[in-house]
Parts: C-alpha cells; structure tokens; sequence
C-alpha cells in the first residue's frame, strides 16, 4: 500500500521516508528500546504517532544521530 508506514526493507523504500518501530530504532542507535522511547518522549528524536499510538522513527533522522553518537 503506497504510503504507508513500513517496519522492514523492502528494498523499494527510499531512506528519506522510512520509518521504523521503538526497537529497530534502538538497534541503529545502540541504545535500549526504553532510551529511545524516553527521548522520544522528551523530544530528542524526531518521531510520528501511529494511530494505534505507536511511535514510528525516520530512518535517515536516526542515521544522522547514530553518526553524530558514534563520533563523538
């Protein structure tokens, strides 16, 4: 279905509006799945809201922030 939320490669995704769920979002992060959701929660990660009230991350937000972790 065009548009919607997607929670694994499908190969067809562009990176730019992928968007993946608290704990595939914990893996590219190196961090646990409740850090990702606090900061989150405060606002330190760009996320959406599902409808069912599931937090969906941008993949290529996620990549940029692992980059800047790991290089410090």
């Amino acid at each position: 279905m065009a548009g919607s939320l997607s929670e694994g490669s499908s190969g067809t995704d562009d990176e730019a509006t992928r968007y993946v769920t608290t704990g595939e979002a914990a893996r590219i992060l190196g961090k646990s799945p409740k850090t990702v959701a606090r900061w989150a929660r405060n606002g330190r990660l760009p996320h959406i809201v599902t409808l069912g009230g599931h937090r969906r991350f941008p993949v290529a937000a996620l990549n940029e922030i692992a980059r800047r972790l790991h290089s410090v």
